[in-house]
């Protein structure tokens, strides 16, 4: 259940013209893109949780804490999404029948390379191929656009890790937590 999400979060931008074409998967599992809407801060807060879950089960802070800190972390990294990539496109990953986001995606489209700036998904969506979809739908386009695609991802999270190498990404050096990957056309 989506909870309060902190007061003063700077609004999304405007949907950028293009959408990136949904994929197959998506159409055939009645899910979509679509532009995010600040109404969707509360769900994106509880998606940016269900990726800390893990990290913060083993700190011995009282939930209501926990919660604070979290809801305090995706301020700090919503706000820097839209500070640094204010041309990115900010999409809700959503069920077309249910109604609820269950993941979003934020890309920036500049040449030479394409960057997905996040990418996440519900931990009961995650393994279903509904991100592969993505990234693969973000690659096709990058690739008719000439372009490559480049992404972070935290050094300890091997599972991301693990996809992005078999959707043909590299990975080249790390900064600080986090690995860079690319891809190629």
């Amino acid at each position: 259940m989506a909870t309060a999400t902190p007061h003063g979060l700077t609004p999304f931008p405007p949907e950028r013209p293009g959408r990136l074409p949904e994929p197959a998967l998506f159409t055939e599992r009645g899910f979509c893109l679509r532009a995010l809407r600040d109404a969707d801060l509360p769900r994106l807060c509880d998606l940016y949780a269900s990726t800390r879950s893990e990290e913060m089960a083993l700190v011995p802070w009282p939930d209501g804490v926990k919660r604070q800190f979290i809801e305090q972390q995706f301020t700090l990294q919503h706000r820097h999404y839209l500070a640094h990539y204010p041309e990115a496109s900010f999409w809700a990953i959503e069920h077309r029948h249910s109604g609820g986001v269950v993941g979003n995606c934020y890309l920036l489209r500049t040449p030479p390379e394409h960057l997905i700036v996040h990418i996440s998904l519900f931990p009961d969506r995650r393994g279903g191929g509904l991100g592969s979809a993505l990234i693969l739908q973000c690659q096709a386009d990058a690739a008719t656009a000439g372009c490559g695609v480049r992404l972070h991802v935290l050094q300890t999270n091997t599972g991301a890790r693990r996809l992005y190498e078999r959707l043909g990404f590299v990975a080249e050096e790390g900064e600080g937590a986090h690995l860079l990957m690319r891809w190629n056309p």
